[in-house]
């Protein structure tokens, strides 16, 4: 059995900080789970444009509010708790924060840990881990 409490991954090096968001990751592959399981801050005003070509991922909003925007159809849906949307096909998207979000996201692949966004708006295949 694993057990982690978020306040202290958020004290450790399963933090990691970038550019308009900070993500605790709290299942990672060395975990043997088959994903990776993340709680993510994205900052008020932030404008991500992802394309996550190596994984894909599910993100559902915990609390404040946003909008995601589909690129390969235009469409933009609205992020609010209690919405998820899932990036099943490898989808270029835009995710922007009218206020400051918390999302919990799963990958799949399982993220090692230290992974940031290239410059694609895609995290590489394999990066370094976090130690315990």
């Amino acid at each position: 059995m694993i057990v982690r409490d978020l306040a202290k991954a958020e004290q450790s090096e399963r933090k990691i900080v970038s550019e308009g968001w900070d993500s605790t990751r709290l299942i990672l592959k060395d975990d043997n789970m088959g994903f990776s399981f993340h709680i993510t801050t994205i900052f008020k005003d932030a404008e991500l444009h992802l394309h996550y070509q190596n994984h894909l991922e599910s993100v559902y909003c915990v609390s404040g509010t946003g909008s995601v925007e589909d690129l390969a159809t235009g469409e933009v849906h609205q992020i609010k708790p209690g919405v998820i949307y899932i990036l099943d096909k490898h989808d270029k998207h835009i995710l922007r924060a009218t206020t400051e979000m918390k999302m919990a996201c799963v990958f799949n692949p399982p993220l090692n840990g230290k992974e940031v966004h290239d410059e694609t708006g895609a995290y590489p295949l394999e990066a370094e881990t976090v130690s315990d």
